[in-house]
């Protein structure tokens, strides 16, 4: 057997493999619903209630409590963009690499060598702004679903949160929670409310 057959034999397995079509089924009908952005919403927004309303929360806890919401926010966004097959290749880009990048924030919120206070606080403003642009730009270029004012509002907000977050290079831990709190709050609300209001658009 030559080297060149004995790799053809290797790569063949890798070559085959594919998506099962079921899960991309699953994961396309998932990534369409209404329902999963509304839940993405209903995330946000409980638990920013619950960051302003724990009584001396810890560090540990608001860095969790965000790490959830990057989770679940990145998860959507991918399955987003599975499930946007039929739509232009920029809105498929624009949406997987927003889950990407929230599903990476979200991680590094779970490592516990990152669990500084200015630590956080960077990477919680960084990632409001760096998917506060991302989204302005996809309202601008057309490449959002739905409303392209509701995407450029959920993206100026985003910006606004994060700069406020790093324009505070001391912040305590208490206007940490406060600013957190109140940003995924506010941000909740959009979301829901575009994700119902695409739930009325006629088909």
């Amino acid at each position: 057997m030559t080297e060149q057959q004995a790799a053809g034999m290797a790569a063949a397995p890798l070559a085959e493999a594919r998506v099962s079509p079921a899960w991309e089924q699953a994961a396309t009908t998932a990534g369409r619903h209404w329902g999963l952005h509304l839940f993405n919403g209903a995330v946000m927004l409980l638990i920013g209630i619950g960051v302003l309303v724990w009584p001396g929360a810890s560090l540990l806890v608001v860095s969790w409590l965000f790490a959830i919401t990057l989770l679940v926010n990145g998860i959507v966004s991918i399955l987003r963009s599975i499930a946007d097959s039929d739509a232009s290749g920029g809105r498929r880009v624009l949406y997987g690499l927003l889950g990407a990048l929230s599903l990476l924030a979200g991680v590094l919120c779970l490592r516990s060598p990152l669990q500084t206070l200015a630590a956080i606080a960077l990477l919680i403003g960084s990632w409001w702004i760096v998917s506060g642009v991302l989204t302005l730009i996809g309202a601008v270029s057309g490449s959002t679903e739905g409303s392209r004012a509701w995407a450029a509002v959920l993206g100026v907000l985003s910006v606004i949160a994060g700069f406020v977050v790093l324009l505070q290079p001391g912040i305590s831990l208490v206007a940490l929670q406060f600013t957190l709190g109140i940003a995924l709050i506010i941000l909740g609300i959009v979301v829901m409310v575009e994700a119902v209001r695409t739930r009325n658009q006629p088909a």
